[in-house]
């Protein structure tokens, strides 16, 4: 679940997306202060507005929120007193991790990407990935899914150039540190960073 606010844009309205899946075609159900997005292949919510937020959740900086379980309990009870029926599950594990390059092998359909292994702790990821400079027994920085970039973005399961690829290893540039290099490449960490721990700039 990722959430947004834009008051100087968009106005008193909380933003919350509940997957990253992008479907075709959707419907609304509006209830008091709460929009619901949802897909109309499934019929399953995808997406809600809460309008009027700072009254339920309290001033927040424009941009996204971070979750913890105090400010998802105030979006609960939100939808409860606008009647809306949707049980809020969200994982508060850390979307961007020390990762460890196990392998790392050529894409076989693009001469400038490689399919790399990944493991993050938790699991092992295969992320395909463009930087020249990635190779294997390297720590790294990866952005998982459903992570929200400095820039905006969020990162999705992708397939590029037809082969599947979950989370992101990241530029120094990417996750916008101070001095970070103009040359392309990954953020190397050092040898030691803890595999699966939170990577905090």
């Amino acid at each position: 679940m990722n959430v947004f606010i834009n008051k100087h844009g968009v106005g008193d309205v909380l933003m919350v997306q509940l997957t990253t899946e992008r479907p075709e075609k959707t419907e609304i159900d509006s209830k008091g202060d709460v929009t619901v997005i949802k897909s109309s292949h499934n019929g399953e919510p995808v997406a809600f507005n809460l309008f009027n937020a700072t009254q339920y959740v309290g001033e927040h900086p424009d941009g996204s929120i971070e979750l913890t379980p105090e400010f998802v309990a105030k979006i609960q009870e939100a939808l409860e007193k606008n009647s809306v029926s949707l049980e809020l599950n969200v994982d508060f594990s850390p979307k961007f991790v020390v990762g460890h390059v196990v392998s790392k092998e050529k894409h076989p359909n693009a001469d400038k990407l490689n399919i790399c292994t990944v493991n993050v702790g938790s699991e092992t990821l295969q992320i395909v990935c463009g930087a020249p400079n990635v190779e294997s027994d390297q720590k790294v920085v990866v952005a998982k899914v459903g992570a929200v970039m400095p820039s905006g973005t969020i990162i999705r399961d992708a397939e590029l150039r037809g082969v599947p690829s979950s989370g992101m290893i990241c530029s120094a540039k990417e996750l916008d540190l101070p001095d970070a290099p103009a040359e392309k490449g990954i953020l190397v960490l050092a040898a030691e960073a803890e595999v699966g721990s939170a990577f905090i700039n």
